[in-house]
């Protein structure tokens, strides 16, 4: 092994160490920031199948948030350490900022706790966890395509772009509720599981193009913006065409409505076909922009 070579997996390990103590300020700043919620108790005691969707997506998001801080060129271990721990801390702050978001706008019409804990509402759970895991998209975005001059200015950018892609979000579950012949609030409330995995579905698929729309090197506030806007109203456009490909294509002589929402047992195979085809539809716009 040469010098160069172990230099590499000293800064290599270095990296690993920073992440997983990120990590662990993340999953103590969640216990902090909900003290009535004993994770212990709802994962093995009660078995929360509600609260484990939730929870692991808050786990996803924040391995992709931490993820932001960690990928990109390096400078030098020192700088890159000041860097991780910098953005690693922002994207924490930032993700449980997007939870509250979650709670009291994005899920407004009911108490997304008492869903989750009271209710063990798999369908809410499935939701936020969702919302956690497009948010940690977007900071992935936002952080990685930050390439400002200075670290204040990447930190002002960073929060722009993640204000803007909550926004987004928010306007994504309203598009979403009009495309649909049901209220997917009223439907979440009743436990329709089903209707909870589409609509993160497509939570999800919006989450991934906002990151595809701010990833790269920052140049101008207007380039970035115009290119994530492109990537929003793709998305949005994405999410009718979609719900009619699903209907047409992949469910051919089915109705996606009368799968989910009018049957006694809401097919939850359905709805998982549909959410596939809001994410795969991303997944498709980012290789071919």
């Amino acid at each position: 092994m040469t010098l160069s070579d172990f230099t590499y997996l000293l800064d290599a390990i270095v990296y690993l160490l920073l992440g997983f103590v990120l990590f662990y300020i993340g999953k103590v700043v969640y216990q902090l920031l909900h003290p009535s919620i004993n994770v212990k108790e709802e994962l093995v005691k009660k078995d929360n199948l509600a609260f484990s969707l939730a929870h692991v997506g808050y786990f996803v998001g924040l391995l992709i948030a931490i993820g932001s801080a960690i990928v990109g060129p390096s400078v030098s271990l020192w700088q890159d350490v000041i860097d991780i721990s910098t953005y690693g801390g922002l994207a924490i702050v930032l993700l449980n900022i997007s939870v509250f978001i979650t709670d009291k706008v994005l899920l407004r019409k009911f108490s997304v706790q008492k869903e989750i804990i009271e209710d063990q509402n798999a369908g809410t759970g499935i939701i936020e966890g969702a919302v956690s895991i497009a948010s940690g998209l977007v900071i992935f975005g936002a952080v990685t395509g930050e390439g400002q001059t200075s670290l204040v200015n990447g930190i002002v950018s960073a929060l722009v772009f993640w204000a803007l892609g909550q926004i987004a979000l928010i306007l994504t579950s309203r598009v979403y509720n009009m495309i649909t012949p049901y209220d997917t609030h009223d439907e979440i409330e009743k436990d329709n599981v089903a209707v909870g995995i589409g609509f993160a579905g497509a939570i999800v698929a919006m989450g991934n193009l906002i990151r595809f729309g701010l990833y790269g090197d920052f140049v101008s506030w207007g380039e970035t913006l115009s290119e994530a806007g492109l990537e929003v109203v793709a998305g949005l456009i994405l999410l009718p065409i979609m719900r009619f490909v699903t209907d047409k294509i992949l469910l051919p002589g089915e109705n996606i409505t009368d799968e989910i929402v009018n049957q006694e047992h809401p097919n939850i195979g359905a709805a998982i076909i549909e959410a596939f085809a809001y994410i795969g539809g991303s997944v498709l716009i980012t290789w071919c922009l």
